[in-house]
């Protein structure tokens, strides 16, 4: 059974009240773990929060609603189960994380990147650069997880702040996954909304392309009257990079096969494992000497060094404080914290779902759809609370879809605005949300807090804002004869 089955089937019609209760102790509780831990929240108290609001949303349920907790715990069940490949690839781009920076890769494209982009329009090329891997990868996870890690440190090493330079890079791998079709989202949104692929490609442009044009002025701008470290500063990095790693165009095959795997169209589990390999043999070929360092003398020692850049955290001392931070690793292990508070959003979405609860809320949106302006917000307003309440952007994206299908036929209004509603507001917002599995990876793999980048990705919050506002002037809007219920 898809989890767009299980949700048709357990939409139970539990009072409003009882509903919001888990959903204002999860925000409260929330509140005072950041309050109380600020960016540990992650490192447990936020998983407390969500587990507690997930017994207060069962407690509820079971003793006030009479659901059986069996329903609950196959809801819960389900959910992980439906994030089951994305833990696994995070697994795996922990991996690749500490193999490219190990293998010199990653110093290796800062070290081309300070010589070839100007401080003066960095932000913009960046948020370029990301668009366009990401369009032809289809996947924003893998863009942020390679040419976005490298981009970061060129980016620090130019003194731009951190949130501006993960906002930028955040925003172009959400453009292109957006409107890529290879992208599980798009091709996900598509079909909940029951519309055809390029078709619903074809009318997201309205609203996408003003969204990251919009962004990239903004980010070209900021980055024309930014003043830059001095060409002292940047050499020195540059000096210091080359001096620690071998630093060799050879190492680029790394990224260039990687891309050549996504292009034909493997798996991405396959492809992030084999690109792990390739760093692998990298790493013993160009820095024998890291090898060395990290896992010992000897063949086993070979063995042991690449296992600990796979899997473990690893330092490196290049004699500047700044860089020993970049160019330190966590491997497989730095992304536990993460997939522990993914499974604990995954029980405390699974019970919403499981209990009812989500769909009361949901329904509260659609009482405001009467004309197409308010159809539209509500949709946004549902992608964006779903992503709140159950911290994935998939069972964000498929209950949107599945709640609002009938009231757009009913209103005579077209599956592919449906289908861009949908996209403009589950699939860009949930990196902007810090217990959602888009907003804990990316604030993982780029080292920078959720909140921290949050103001700057200037895409993932336009796209929801211009969907409602291109509803609201009718632009392209089509209306078709409306069905009975």
């Amino acid at each position: 059974m898809n989890f767009s089955d299980f949700f048709s089937k357990y939409k139970a019609q539990t009072p409003l009240w009882i509903a919001a209760i888990p959903l204002v102790v999860l925000v409260v509780v929330l509140a005072l773990v950041i309050k109380c831990f600020g960016a540990d929240a992650i490192a447990g108290g936020s998983q407390i929060a969500l587990l507690f609001a997930a017994a207060v949303a069962a407690t509820l349920a079971i003793g006030i609603c009479g659901q059986k907790w069996q329903v609950l715990e196959e809801a819960i069940v389900e959910n992980i189960r439906t994030s089951a490949s994305a833990i696994i690839i995070l697994l795996l781009i922990g991996a690749i994380s500490g193999t490219w920076m190990l293998s010199g890769v990653v110093p290796t494209l800062i070290c081309y990147g300070l010589d070839i982009i100007h401080p003066k329009m960095f932000l913009g090329i960046a948020c370029t650069v990301c668009a366009l891997v990401s369009l032809v990868t289809g996947s924003s996870w893998t863009t942020i997880a390679t040419i976005g890690v490298a981009l970061m440190g060129i980016g620090q090493a130019m003194g731009f702040s951190e949130g501006w330079i993960a906002g930028a890079i955040i925003s172009g791998a959400y453009f292109g996954d957006k409107v890529s079709a290879l992208s599980d989202t798009t091709v996900l949104a598509s079909a909940a909304s029951k519309v055809p692929l390029f078709e619903h490609i074809k009318y997201m442009m309205i609203t996408t392309v003003p969204s990251i044009v919009i962004a990239l002025v903004v980010f070209f701008a900021i980055s024309f009257f930014h003043t830059p470290d001095s060409d002292t500063e940047i050499a020195h990095i540059s000096q210091t990079l080359h001096n620690t790693f071998n630093i060799s165009p050879w190492l680029l095959l790394v990224p260039l096969i990687t891309a050549l795997l996504i292009l034909r169209k493997l798996p991405a589990l396959i492809t992030l494992f084999a690109a792990t390999v390739v760093a692998c043999v990298a790493m013993i070929i160009f820095q024998p000497d890291i090898v060395t360092a990290i896992g010992g003398e000897g063949a086993l020692g070979t063995f042991r060094g690449l296992m600990v850049a796979c899997a473990s955290d690893t330092a490196i001392d290049t004699g500047d404080a700044m860089l020993n931070e970049l160019v330190a690793t966590r491997g497989m292990g730095g992304m536990m914290t993460t997939i522990w508070l993914i499974l604990c959003a995954m029980c405390f979405g699974g019970v919403m779902a499981g209990s009812g609860m989500l769909a009361a809320l949901t329904r509260l949106f659609m009482r405001f759809a009467k004309r197409t302006v308010s159809v539209v917000a509500s949709t946004v307003a549902t992608g964006l609370f779903c992503n709140l309440t159950t911290a994935d952007q998939y069972i964000s994206i498929i209950i949107t879809g599945n709640t609002f299908g009938d009231l757009y036929r009913r209103r005579g209004l077209e599956g592919r605005l449906l289908s861009r509603s949908v996209e403009d507001s589950a699939t860009v917002t949930s990196v902007l949300i810090p217990w959602n599995s888009c907003g804990m990876t990316q604030s993982t793999v780029l080292g920078v807090s959720t909140l921290t980048y949050l103001p700057y990705c200037l895409f993932n919050i336009i796209s929801p804002l211009l969907s409602i506002f291109i509803a609201a002037v009718g632009y392209k809007i089509v209306k078709t004869e409306p069905q009975d219920e």
